[in-house]
């Protein structure tokens, strides 16, 4: 080695060492905030349809609105980098179509005729269905947490459905609940495939825009209905304007819930983000209770512990796995 390099490299500082603490407990707090403000979004909505909007308008407006609001950043973000969206899209308009769009519509569905606490369960089955998925496509059997984990969510689901108790639940905004799930599924396989070099605001954006486009067309075809009405909504004990809840759906509800996402996500790593994300279960159920006055039935909680119980195992399964 010349003498000059051997001097420079002696008299390079030596590396202070860092506690990733901090960093990881702000990530933490950051993913906490994103299931907050994603699991207010059936309150917002619910006021929503309960003043006579359709879900199809409430949720087209909800991406529509995002959409615009992170129109700017994106385009920010793409300068010199638009040749990733050729490379991209079809991963895009997969997100749009099913991960963003028909997961938000069938949710809203859902919480037309359901509780919002008992939608929420339902869509959160998909790791489950994620894994039955696995199982049968690919012909392995998965381990025994895994398939104890889907057990017990399973026996979850009926105690949500409660079958046999005086709390009807609609079996149509069942089916809508676990269609809503089938999309998150579609979420979580899509994501996993986008190439890496693509920006996750840009995805999140274009999904927005590709299912709120989507929306538009099924309108114009005669598929849904879009009703708006303008007329105050009731959150809580008070009364309030149509745009006040429109407002929250899409700031809070959208652009700061994916905006945080995707911090935490960064700060955390996929897998320890998306397992803090199953406390929007629990935020979705205080806020309801909160704004709606609603709260599943005793026998309904026991049922979401157990479900949120076995997505946990399902989950700590996977993060044992190489």
């Amino acid at each position: 080695m010349p003498r000059e390099e051997i001097t420079t490299h002696r008299l390079q500082p030596e590396p202070v060492a860092t506690s990733p603490r901090a960093p990881r407990l702000g990530g933490v707090g950051v993913a906490l905030f994103s299931s907050a403000v994603f699991g207010v979004s059936g309150s917002f909505a619910k006021a929503l349809l309960e003043a006579g909007w359709s879900p199809a308008a409430a949720v087209t407006l909800r991406m529509a609105g995002a959409a615009l609001v992170l129109l700017v950043p994106t385009l920010l973000v793409m300068r010199g980098k638009w040749p990733l969206i050729a490379s991209n899209w079809k991963s895009i308009l997969l997100f749009g179509l099913f991960g963003v769009g028909a997961c938000q519509f069938f949710y809203f569905l859902a919480v037309e005729r359901l509780d919002v606490g008992v939608a929420l369960l339902l869509e959160y089955l998909a790791p489950v269905l994620i894994v039955l998925f696995l199982w049968i496509r690919f012909r392995k059997s998965p381990k025994a947490m895994t398939i104890g984990g889907a057990l017990l969510s399973l026996a979850g689901l009926v105690l949500v459905l409660d079958l046999a108790g005086d709390t009807k639940v609609d079996p149509i905004g069942v089916l809508w609940g676990l269609g809503a799930a089938v999309g998150l599924v579609v979420y979580f396989f899509v994501s996993a495939r986008v190439d890496g070099a693509l920006p996750p605001i840009v995805l999140a954006s274009g999904g927005l825009l590709v299912g709120a486009g989507t929306m538009g067309l099924l309108a114009l075809c005669g598929l849904v209905q879009m009703k708006m009405t303008f007329v105050p909504v009731r959150l809580a004990q008070w009364e309030t304007q149509w745009w006040v809840a429109l407002g929250g759906l899409v700031i809070f509800s959208t652009v700061l819930a994916y905006v945080s996402g995707i911090m935490a996500a960064r700060a955390l790593g996929s897998k320890l983000a998306s397992f803090i994300s199953l406390t929007e279960v629990l935020f979705a159920v205080l806020w309801a209770w909160l704004l709606l006055g609603q709260l599943p039935a005793g026998i309904q909680l026991l049922g979401g512990v157990l479900i949120v119980g076995g997505v946990l195992l399902v989950r700590a399964d996977e993060m044992r796995s190489p």
